[in-house]
């Protein structure tokens, strides 16, 4: 057997990123294999047809994967680090557990250690995700181009050379879902509180949401200037921005909130 991919977890995420690397034949079965220590998650892997270990002293000792990547929670991450350190010569390791620094790795792996850290927000699980990655000195440009293509199965990538900005990429990508969906249930609740039936308002707010994402990610237009454009003068959008934007108000709310995250971001990275 010969490994190009170790995935480490196979839970919700890890799950989600293999079917996505699969399904866009980015990898064969034979090319990736699973270390998962639960029973079902590891079976659920293995029906995809790839092989699925429940520890990695399973792993036949001439086995030598290209990359490593941990999708496990990230008050586990640091506890079964050590038993990958005899791939530290030979593999790159990436990290999708929020909030473990690259130091951490290289404290256990080794300064020589290549490692890769992502930060993934929830709609990667749906292939919409938004990958945001950060590399130490020892990643290969080769070994960078092979992580950027396979992260792409599950979303859009980017790559940032300054690891501090993860806390901001924690607030605003990777929180930032639950600030959307947050939104969706406030603007059902208002179309109920308007007349609507629940079900009605709950889909119209939905798909008012994934709707205006979409065509925002698809223009070539500026959002400020998709605004204006459905915003006619006095019209009622108008008289809705005019609450939302009074004083900046959500533009306020909104700082507020992704500081917040930025800070608690700090405090769990200590």
């Amino acid at each position: 057997m010969s490994l190009q991919v170790l995935l480490v977890g196979c839970g919700n995420m890890g799950y989600a990123m293999l079917k996505g690397w699969l399904d866009a034949g980015h990898l064969a079965t034979g090319d990736v294999g699973v270390i998962e220590p639960a029973d079902a998650l590891r079976e659920r892997a293995a029906a995809l047809g790839v092989t699925a270990l429940a520890t990695v002293e399973e792993l036949r000792a001439d086995i030598a994967p290209r990359l490593i990547i941990f999708a496990v929670k990230p008050q586990v991450i640091l506890s079964i680090l050590p038993a990958y350190a005899r791939y530290s010569k030979t593999a790159t390791f990436l990290s999708v557990a929020a909030g473990t620094p690259i130091s951490a790795f290289e404290t256990l792996l080794g300064s020589d250690a290549a490692i890769v850290r992502c930060m993934p927000n929830t709609p990667a699980a749906v292939g919409k995700g938004m990958m945001v990655v950060v590399s130490n000195a020892n990643v290969t440009p080769e070994t960078s181009a092979f992580v950027s293509e396979l992260l792409s199965a599950s979303g859009e990538v980017e790559t940032i050379a300054d690891e501090a900005l993860m806390d901001a990429v924690t607030a605003v990508s990777g929180s930032g879902p639950a600030y959307l969906f947050h939104f969706i249930e406030c603007l059902a609740s208002a179309g109920e509180a308007a007349g609507l039936p629940q079900e009605t308002a709950k889909r119209l707010a939905m798909q008012t949401v994934y709707g205006a994402a979409a065509l925002a990610a698809g223009s070539s237009d500026e959002p400020a200037e998709l605004r204006k454009q459905v915003t006619s003068p006095n019209g009622t959008t108008a008289a809705a921005l005019s609450v939302l934007m009074e004083g900046d108000r959500l533009q306020k709310l909104v700082s507020e909130a992704v500081e917040a995250a930025k800070e608690r971001s700090v405090e769990l990275g200590k």
